[in-house]
């Protein structure tokens, strides 16, 4: 069993940046691909981003590319979402999740290829 908890999140101006991360406890992530997904009030929940086991593939949707950037620290069993030049599109609840498997590529944008979710963090974007 694989227990995540995202923090970070919060209210922020048009441009600004926050940086999400998301604890993993209960077993090593080494064999997990970890991803960002978020969802705003009256919408499916979307893909954002995931990394492989390794952290040396990256994956973002269109929207956020060059603005946010995904990363992991293994040891510290810890995702992260830097999220800079934020827009008040970006508001939503951000979730983080694991996937068991190492270089399911194919998969990361896939919901249901999941089987660990966090509770959620909430970033609000001003105009």
């Amino acid at each position: 069993q694989v227990q995540l908890v995202e923090s970070g999140g919060g209210l922020v101006q048009a441009g600004g940046s926050l940086r999400l991360s998301c604890a993993a406890s209960g077993r090593t992530l080494s064999n997990y691909g970890m991803g960002w997904f978020r969802q705003a009030p009256g919408k499916e929940r979307e893909f954002v981003a995931a990394i492989n086991w390794s952290g040396e593939d990256r994956y973002n949707v269109d929207t956020v590319k060059g603005r946010f950037t995904i990363s992991r620290d293994n040891a510290k069993t810890t995702l992260y979402l830097q999220m800079n030049s934020l827009k008040p599109e970006d508001t939503a609840v951000y979730y983080c999740a694991a996937g068991w498997g190492r270089d399911q590529y194919s998969r990361y944008r896939d919901l249901t290829w999941y089987s660990y979710w966090g509770q959620g963090t909430q970033v609000t974007v001003s105009s």
